[in-house]
């Protein structure tokens, strides 16, 4: 009998756990179905709806941080367009004249690196040596440019304002990026709206591209530059691509025309290095200078006219290290620093590597013989 009252009181027992569990199931689901807050706060959902929405959260907090940490050390740059006279035909006869211009107009984005008031920005936003240049900050303060220093080997430059107790941006580390690495970039989009802020990720690592226009008389050839599909336009240049964490990790600097959402910058470590040398010597160092002009001679044209293939010397610069060196126009030079030249070599690439001071040596081949020359570069003369 007792035995009996047992098996019944387990068969009870297992019955009613059954019940709360199938209670628990129909509640979750239910919930699932008309998402009730209350069953969210013990059984977090990990599926659909609600994961997608936690990611939206966290990217716009995210965001959101950033904004808030870096903003206060993000700058826009500001130039003053010169005055001109005109003249003007008046209805009650003759002519009036009139003034145009001597008006501020944004033109691109800078950061902060010292409290003391250096600023950093690409080099094209501040190409004019003529013009008058501004900084407006966060807080609508203006501050006029006393000294401006521009990197003659990256299209960088720092600038100085009379401040202090400004706020310096986290500089990070750009060795390590991650194609996919999400982004934020701020700036003075267009010229127009100051402290914009857009977001995507890095699109591609290692790019070569040529920044500036022909047109406007500035043309610089950058490499292994980040790109991002962060939306990136004409007045953002100079301004800080962010990692997540709100530290720079590029400078932005160039958009690819007739593309969407294709963007470049510098990287970080490339302005670190440019700040280093500037903040040792308190001047950057010249690009060193040989002063040739040449055109380089492909394989299949050395063969048909019997001559090596190298690079052909076109000019010849008086007074430059080259002409010192004895090299003379219709030289061809076949190798550089004992390294064989080909169609890929660009003698211009190998001297942006190189310093003021760094001594070059030369294989040309001049009326079928062949000699050896060293040159000791100097530096250009902007």
């Amino acid at each position: 009998m007792a035995q009996k009252a047992g098996t019944k009181k387990l068969l009870v027992g297992v019955v009613f756990i059954l019940l709360i569990g199938a209670s628990v199931v129909a509640g979750i689901t239910l919930d699932r179905l008309v998402a009730l807050k209350i069953i969210d706060k013990y059984f977090p959902s990990k599926f659909g709806q609600n994961i997608v929405g936690q990611k939206i959260v966290n990217e716009e907090s995210m965001v959101i941080d950033v904004a808030d940490k870096a903003s206060p050390s993000v700058v826009t740059v500001s130039m003053q367009t010169l005055k001109q006279q005109y003249l003007q035909f008046s209805p009650f006869g003759g002519f009036t004249q009139g003034t145009t211009g001597g008006e501020d107009q944004d033109i691109g984005t800078g950061f902060v690196v010292s409290s003391e008031g250096l600023i950093v920005t690409n080099k094209h936003v501040v190409s004019d040596t003529t013009a008058i240049y501004k900084v407006i900050t966060k807080d609508d303060k203006e501050y006029d440019v006393v000294e401006i220093n521009r990197d003659p080997n990256n299209d960088i430059a720092i600038i100085k304002i009379e401040a202090t107790g400004l706020t310096p941006i986290e500089l990070g580390d750009s060795s390590n990026l991650k194609v996919g690495q999400f982004v934020v970039a701020i700036g003075t989009a267009l010229g127009e709206f100051r402290h914009t802020v857009t977001t995507g990720v890095i699109s591609g690592l290692g790019r070569g591209i040529t920044a500036g226009s022909y047109y406007e008389g500035y043309v610089e050839r950058l490499d292994n530059v980040i790109q991002t599909d962060a939306a990136i336009n004409a007045g953002n240049s100079g301004g800080p691509l962010l990692d997540s964490s709100g530290q720079v990790i590029g400078i932005n600097v160039a958009v690819a025309q007739g593309a969407n959402n294709i963007g470049f910058a510098i990287p970080v470590n490339v302005v670190k290095e440019a700040l280093n040398e500037f903040n040792t010597t308190g001047k950057f160092e010249g690009r060193a200078f040989l002063g040739v002009k040449y055109q380089a001679i492909p394989q299949s044209t050395a063969i048909l006219n019997n001559v090596p293939q190298g690079m052909y010397v076109v000019e010849v610069v008086a007074g430059s290290p080259a002409e010192e060196a004895g090299v003379a126009a219709g030289d061809i030079i076949t190798k550089i620093d004992g390294q064989g030249v080909t169609e890929e070599t660009s003698l211009s690439d190998v001297i942006s590597k190189k310093k003021p001071g760094d001594k070059m040596s030369f294989e040309v081949w001049r009326n079928g013989e062949t000699s050896t020359l060293e040159a000791t570069l100097s530096e250009v003369q902007e």
